[in-house]
């Protein structure tokens, strides 16, 4: 047994994959059948199916060394990878396989699946839009590596105690992670404060040292990420900080065991927690040095590779692409910049040039709060030199706009990198257009928009550096592995080609109107909502009917996602219901109306709308009245696991955002790849669901982009809206006369003003009606579950633009400059 072990995972047949585990389950983790656990089972397989992606993971990376290939590097604050036993199995053609194996054993591999525990490396939607990407990166083909932080406790673990969010530590390492490969000899020094010192070399140029710094250690984690069954599997690169002085002996010799582990604590808190609370200075501080460590380290990295088969950076450029995932990476461009003034003595203009080249931005948002900015005085004390840097760019830059625009002062206060305050900041987004070659949106509203609007001056100034690359989701995790049973049905009918390239989905249309798929169809969605309810009942203790219609809004609770608007349209069911149970008038349709996402830990409005719905689902949910008719939840720690269980069960993904103001959104693609119909805005990505699906597929209200703007500038007034809408004044009144919370009447008075007397920002007020009459149409549809089915079948048959597949395709011809699927020897 041994020598086969020794050889690696060797042929694949049911024998050698039983062999591995048991190998591992034994000398790896020291156990056997009688004292193994169901985690231990777990970790067992994980590590066989490492084993096989490592096989693969060292062909492919000495490959792109013999072809000395361009490399892409995407680098992101968050990557919400999931869980990866399913995924990894289904990417290698492996999960039939191992789930026979393991039924020989007597172990059932859904079991282990749940075992897993989920990485706590994201939040939302940028963290798992960069977790597709990356599977798409490897499934194309193309030599992509992902670089961000290995959190040790992740953003936080949400519990729900009297309706209130309740954050507590997200653990998620504390069984280990069996798919990461630690690599302590890939160990960078990171170093904060400190001064700079001036001095001249002997041709008189001046020269610039950084010193007496305080040093953190990078180390990093590798975690293989396989491409679908194409023997590709690339890299994702996690830092974890450690201190470069672990003990300070002295101090322990002298009784001061505080002092003598100091530097040790205050320097791998860096990596502890996923976005700090940045309401102090000091979460700030921590949080600008949570994204200089992970570029400063990443950079290091990407030249040491670099450098092994070049001997100057005449083709940095050349072999080297990197994505900044949003602004949290800008700082690379200041860092790249020292790298090649200070270190290797580079012109300044060639190295400007070389970093130009060499970086692209992806912006995320329009919402100004969004936009990141740091102040001179925390840069001057953290990094001293990149604040000279970012000088020098500016100055550079702003001469450029001068000869563009000359006398232009309210221009170049605009397009200057730094905000002219009272507290001076640096404007992280107006760096990341300057210093890159690319700059793209993420929908083509949202891209339009920052054309036209939030950058303007940029794309005047800039031709062409602006582009649209309309988000993506891989079909791998988000149909074929969390969707099993529809999966199989559309396999049956149009083979398997759609799971590489989904735009073969569209096969399927032709079936529309076959009883016999529209009846499994049905059954298949009926399953899963099952599935569901077995999971809410498991864990909430409560019951919901898979026979009502599963009306879900999961997402990150924020006021422009308007929970708050569904909050409204729930009151007014609720009180419909009340009023006229058995009348003709009253909606016909029972529904469910599930919500999850968490609020940002500083964001008090968020969290009290958390405890809005909360309340409101306790107060429908105990009323006989509407018992069997409405019933409201509000499902724990949103996650990737909990979106695989409720994005299958979902009748109606509601996709309400303010028009204008949600950049893209990939929830409402993997919703609808998934069957489900779609109540939205005109809103980011929903106008390319609506193109693709047909308007008579989807279901559309509300006030589009444009009207927003128009209805402001007019001079909205929610007051005159509650005042002529009796329904809406009904609901806002029970909400602020305490209806949904007697012992604290005042406690929502906070969302009711900002809906009322301060203005509204969010437009909920005056889409109101509209969403109410849009929902009774829904209601009706949903009455004939054949056309339903039918809707639902059409809207899956058209997703082939949303695979993540496509949008690297574009990213790589477009802004990249990388072959896809290349050939190498």
């Amino acid at each position: 047994m041994m020598d086969r072990i020794q050889q690696g995972p060797g042929p694949i047949t049911k024998e050698s994959l039983k062999l591995w585990f048991k190998h591992h389950l034994k000398y790896t983790l020291a156990d056997d059948k009688f004292s193994a656990t169901q985690m231990d089972h777990f970790i067992s397989l994980a590590l066989s199916v490492r084993d096989h992606l490592v096989n693969k993971w060292l062909a492919t990376q000495q490959s792109y060394y013999e072809n000395n290939v361009k490399r892409v590097y995407y680098l992101s604050m968050e990557f919400l990878i999931g869980r990866l036993l399913t995924n990894n199995l289904i990417n290698l053609g492996l999960y039939d396989e191992y789930k026979m194996a393991l039924e020989e054993l007597g172990h059932d591999i859904r079991e282990m699946e749940e075992a897993e525990v989920e990485a706590g490396l994201g939040n939302g939607g940028l963290g798992r839009l960069a977790s597709c990407f990356l599977d798409s990166i490897a499934t194309l083909g193309i030599p992509g590596y992902g670089y961000g932080i290995r959190y040790e406790f992740g953003i936080f673990y949400q519990k729900i105690i009297k309706g209130y969010q309740v954050e507590t530590a997200d653990n998620w390492l504390r069984v280990g992670n069996p798919w990461e490969i630690p690599r302590p000899r890939s160990l960078f020094p990171v170093r904060f404060y400190g001064h700079v010192e001036t001095t001249q070399n002997a041709q008189g140029e001046k020269e610039y040292k950084w010193v007496d710094t305080q040093d953190v250690m990078a180390m990093a984690y590798d975690i293989p990420i396989p491409g679908y069954r194409n023997d590709t599997v690339n890299n994702l690169r996690l830092w974890s900080a450690r201190s470069s002085r672990e003990l300070e002996l002295d101090f322990f010799q002298a009784g001061d065991y505080f002092q003598a582990v100091q530097n040790k604590h205050e320097s791998e808190i860096i990596s502890k927690v996923l976005y700090p609370a940045d309401h102090n200075q000091l979460g700030k501080e921590l949080r600008f040095k949570q994204e200089y460590f992970f570029v400063c380290a990443s950079l290091s990295d990407i030249i040491r590779r670099y450098k092994k088969r070049h001997d100057s950076f005449d083709e940095f450029s050349d072999k080297v692409a990197i994505q900044l995932n949003d602004t949290h990476p800008a700082l690379a461009i200041a860092e790249l910049m020292r790298i090649l003034l200070d270190i290797e003595k580079m012109p300044w203009a060639k190295a400007w040039k070389i970093t130009v080249n060499t970086f692209s931005f992806t912006n995320h948002t329009i919402l100004p709060e969004a936009l990141e900015k740091w102040s001179i005085d925390l840069f001057r004390r953290v990094l001293p030199r990149h604040l000279d840097i970012i000088f020098e760019i500016n100055q550079y830059f702003l001469e450029q706009v001068q000869e563009h625009y000359p006398g232009d002062v309210q221009k170049m206060s605009r397009m200057s990198l730094i905000e002219e305050n009272h507290t001076k900041y640096i404007r992280m987004a107006n760096l990341s257009i300057v210093g890159s070659h690319s700059t793209n949106g993420v929908a083509k509203l949202h891209t339009s928009i920052l054309q036209k609007e939030v950058f303007s001056d940029f794309n005047e100034m800039f031709p062409g550096r602006f582009n649209n690359k309309t988000n993506g989701i891989t079909p791998r995790r988000w149909l074929k592995a969390c969707n099993p049973g529809l999966s199989a049905l559309i396999t049956d009918y149009i083979g398997e080609g759609w799971i590489r390239d989904l735009s073969e989905i569209k096969a399927l249309e032709k079936y529309v109107n076959e009883p016999q798929l529209i009846d499994r169809w049905k059954k298949a969605k009926h399953d899963n909502k099952k599935r569901l309810a077995w999971y809410v009942k498991d864990t909430m203790n409560e019951d919901i009917d898979p026979d009502t219609l599963f009306e879900t809004q999961i997402k990150r609770i924020h006021e422009y996602k308007r929970q708050t608007l569904s909050i409204l349209y729930a009151i007014s069911l609720y009180n419909r219901l009340r009023k006229n149970p058995d009348s003709i008038g009253t909606p016909r349709t029972p529904r469910t109306i599930m919500f999850s996402g968490k609020a940002a830990p500083g964001y008090a409005m968020a969290k009290l709308i958390v405890k809005l719905i909360n309340s409101i689902a306790g107060t429908i949910n105990a009323d006989p009245l509407v018992h069997g008719k409405l019933k409201v939840l509000f499902l724990p720690n949103y996650s990737v696991t909990l979106a695989e269980k409720i994005i299958p069960a979902s009748d109606l993904s509601v996709q309400i955002s303010t028009a204008g103001m949600e950049a893209s959104g990939t929830g409402n693609m993997k919703l609808s790849l998934n069957g489900a119909l779609t109540v939205g805005t005109l809103d980011g990505a929903n106008i390319e669901i609506m193109e693709e699906v047909g308007k008579e597929n989807i279901y559309i209200f509300g006030l589009n982009a444009d009207e927003v703007m128009e209805k402001k500038q007019s001079g909205y007034s929610p007051r005159e809206v509650y005042n002529q809408n009796p329904e809406l004044r009904e609901v806002l009144d029970m909400i602020h006369q305490g209806y949904f919370c007697v012992q604290q009447r005042n406690l929502f008075h906070p969302i009711v003003e900002s809906l009322l007397n301060e203005g509204d920002h969010y437009m909920v007020l005056e889409d109101f009606q509209s969403y109410c009459d849009i929902q009774d149409k829904i209601g009706d549809a949903y009455l004939d579950a054949d056309s339903w089915a039918k809707t639902s079948i059409l809207n899956v048959s058209r997703m082939g633009k949303f695979s993540s597949d496509r949008s690297i395709k574009e990213y790589a011809e477009e802004i990249w400059n990388v072959p896809v699927n290349p050939k190498y020897p």
